[in-house]
């Protein structure tokens, strides 16, 4: 057997498995926490902003669209889609940025404003719960049932009375 037919052997032993594997996915996750920078008074503030809501932040109204974070496995990356309008007395509010930023490049897509600066530091859950454990695991990745909230029914010890 050949040098040649043998990497090719070992090259479809080995292409189901590579077919079978894929990245993991970005995991959402359900508060951006951001570090805001007032330039005029140079002080620095750590912003959580759950999703769906708005914050703010000087004259900013920051609201996050979505945070996503890379599992454990991957590149740590986090990256959050926000909107920021900035809304000034007597003045119609402007919008100054729409887009993803990234903790891991923060000048890849920045906020461009003579006063204010924001950085994306990290997507976390409110909640605490770590990344790893919001993944789906590869087997709950199919259908998965559609309530998992509720705790599975423990069995009753007989020497402790029912509660009502």
């Amino acid at each position: 057997m050949s040098f040649r037919s043998l990497v090719s052997a070992a090259a479809l032993i080995a292409l189901p498995a590579l077919l079978l594997a894929r990245p993991a996915a970005a995991v959402p996750m359900d508060t951006v926490v951001l570090q805001g920078l007032d330039k005029i008074t140079a002080r620095v503030s750590t912003i959580k902003v759950p999703v769906g809501q708005t914050v703010t932040f000087g004259a900013l109204q920051i609201t996050a669209r979505a945070c996503d974070k890379h599992p454990p496995e991957e590149a740590p990356e986090s990256a959050a889609f926000l909107e920021v309008v900035e809304v000034e007395p007597d003045e119609k509010p402007v919008e100054r940025f729409k887009g993803w930023m990234f903790a891991s490049s923060p000048a890849l897509s920045a906020l461009e404003h003579p006063v204010y600066d924001l950085v994306v530091l990290d997507c976390v859950n409110a909640n605490g719960t770590p990344a790893e454990d919001a993944a789906p695991s590869p087997d709950q990745d199919q259908a998965a049932p559609a309530d998992k909230s509720k705790p599975a029914d423990k069995p009753k010890s007989s020497d402790q009375p029912a509660q009502q």
